[in-house]
């Protein structure tokens, strides 16, 4: 069974709409796919009814039916990071159980996909014990690394990606999101990838997450990289 994160560079760079598009092109190739979203941020009310994005994402663009209790460790409604939100409702992260449901849906689903919150390093905890980057660690599970196309990206992309090969996290490949097309753009991508040689994606600017329906990664060589990589765990 392959299991991954969706990791990104920043905060908004567009982990739920890859997250979300990878599950809906795995699921067309007739594989048990689930999202898992360990903790999420921002809760979003809009005429009486309350609800958060990332995992009611998942529900409305999945090929699947998914199991709720599945798709989610924390949420909180305060849209901050993980551990001041969580300090806000006089809660705490426990990091061991996220493992332990990452470990329980692995068993249960042919592809758990776990989508990260913000960066590597945002905090879980007031007192700066553990990160993300500490939990995808310990879960001993690849990475899709996504991240911008726009200025600034090369720093934050070879940055990301010099922690992750630091802590010997394997990553799977990248996802350049919301591309326009400049010449600027296509020599950020042209650059990132020859510090690092790793099969990729590059996803237009979309006008909505709705696009996704209509949208295929399949001719891209991360997308062949994780079929090719379901086919040699099965």
């Amino acid at each position: 069974m392959q299991h991954f994160w969706v990791v990104g560079t920043d905060t908004d760079v567009g982990k739920t709409v890859i997250t979300t598009l990878l599950m809906r092109q795995l699921q067309k190739h007739d594989l048990q796919v689930t999202p898992y979203k360990p903790v999420q941020t921002g809760e979003v009310c809009e005429d009486g009814h309350c609800y958060y994005y990332d995992t009611a994402m998942y529900e409305k663009y999945s090929i699947q039916s998914l199991k709720q209790e599945n798709l989610n460790g924390y949420s909180f409604k305060e849209a901050a990071s993980p551990h001041f939100a969580a300090q806000l409702e006089g809660q705490q992260i426990n990091v061991e159980h996220l493992l332990q449901q990452i470990e329980l849906l692995q068993k249960t689903n042919e592809v758990v996909i776990c989508e990260g919150a913000g960066g590597l390093f945002v905090p879980l905890d007031t007192y700066g014990e553990n990160t993300l980057l500490d939990v995808i660690v310990q879960s001993k599970l690849p990475v899709v690394l996504v991240t911008r196309t726009t200025l600034g990206t090369i720093n934050h992309t070879l940055l990301t990606l010099e922690a992750l090969h630091a802590r010997n996290v394997e990553v799977l490949g990248i996802v350049f999101n919301g591309d326009t097309g400049s010449q600027m753009e296509q020599d950020n991508v042209k650059t990132i990838l020859q510090h690092h040689d790793l099969p990729y994606a590059t996803i237009p600017k979309l006008g909505d997450i709705s696009q996704i329906v209509d949208y295929s990664i399949s001719h891209t060589s991360l997308f062949e990289r994780l079929v090719k990589y379901e086919t040699s765990i099965k």
